[in-house]
């Protein structure tokens, strides 16, 4: 399993603040993202468009390895002022 936590508007949409997801075959955060948008139209809602990835506290692109009791973590782009 791997631990997902979603941020900021992205938990919002999502309507969890975290959840526990099966690891994808094949194990990327691209694959993990996909597996959760076919799981809920909340989720699909979510994760569509840009959101900012993270594996094990650093951030990541989508082709990013994930293995078994990763944390993966989603949230929107962050802007400044």
């Amino acid at each position: 399993m791997v631990t997902v936590k979603f941020f900021a508007q992205v938990r919002e949409l999502a309507g969890v603040e975290s959840l526990q997801a099966p690891l994808p075959q094949p194990a990327t955060v691209d694959a993990l993202r996909n597996q959760l948008m076919q799981q809920s139209p909340a989720l699909n809602e979510a994760l569509q468009g840009n959101v900012l990835m993270a594996h094990n506290q650093s951030l990541c692109d989508g082709n990013t390895v994930i293995a078994e009791q990763d944390e993966v973590a989603f949230f929107p782009p962050v802007t400044g002022g």
